[in-house]
């Protein structure tokens, strides 16, 4: 089976889906590795209500086993009060049969986000959503300040991870798109050496 980094994400308005594509297609510039589009079902307090198994558009559901087995980890939500979005967090709260597994340790993860202002809470909503990956024994991954793009982007992009500044836009800037592309190729390159290392 060819590895792969699972990008996993949930988008409300787009923002994030645009995110996950662009560090989708960072990974994909890495031979020997290919990205896997996951996103997760919104969830809703009403009770009677269900989704299908498959979503109508857009990314597939992903399933414990697309984390259990993946090879990278990248995990994208819009922030909701300088935390990562319900949807997202329900499903990882699910994941503790790969916890007691230890089916997650060792291996790299990054995060992702987007915003509707540009204080919105970038920056905790990506600490925040590590903290769950940190508990799975995974290797954090940000980015590196020898991307020029992170002294020079004047919209969304930090060291903890790719970011957006949706400012009523779903297009990512230049800056966005090159910081999303870096991160993607960075946590390909760290799956396969430390897979290489098994």
């Amino acid at each position: 089976m060819t590895p792969y980094v699972l990008v996993l994400y949930y988008s409300r308005h787009g923002a994030t889906a645009e995110l996950a594509q662009a560090i989708a297609r960072g990974v994909e510039s890495v031979s020997g590795i290919e990205a896997k589009l996951r996103t997760v079902p919104s969830v809703s307090p009403d009770t009677e209500a269900s989704l299908p198994q498959v979503p109508t558009d857009g990314a597939v559901y992903c399933s414990k086993d697309e984390l259990r087995h993946c090879s990278a980890l990248a995990l994208g939500s819009p922030t909701r009060f300088g935390n990562m979005a319900a949807p997202l967090k329900y499903f990882l709260d699910g994941t503790s049969d790969l916890w007691l597994n230890g089916d997650l340790i060792d291996k790299p993860a990054g995060v992702f986000t987007s915003t509707g202002s540009l204080h919105g809470g970038q920056e905790t909503t990506l600490v925040s959503m590590m903290l769950p990956l940190l508990h799975h024994g995974m290797l954090i991954s940000g980015i590196p300040y020898s991307e020029a793009e992170l002294n020079n982007t004047r919209h969304g992009g930090t060291p903890y991870g790719a970011s957006h500044w949706s400012d009523a836009s779903t297009e990512l800037s230049d800056s966005e798109r090159t910081l999303c592309h870096a991160q993607g190729a960075r946590l390909a390159k760290l799956a396969l050496a430390l897979g290489a290392q098994r």
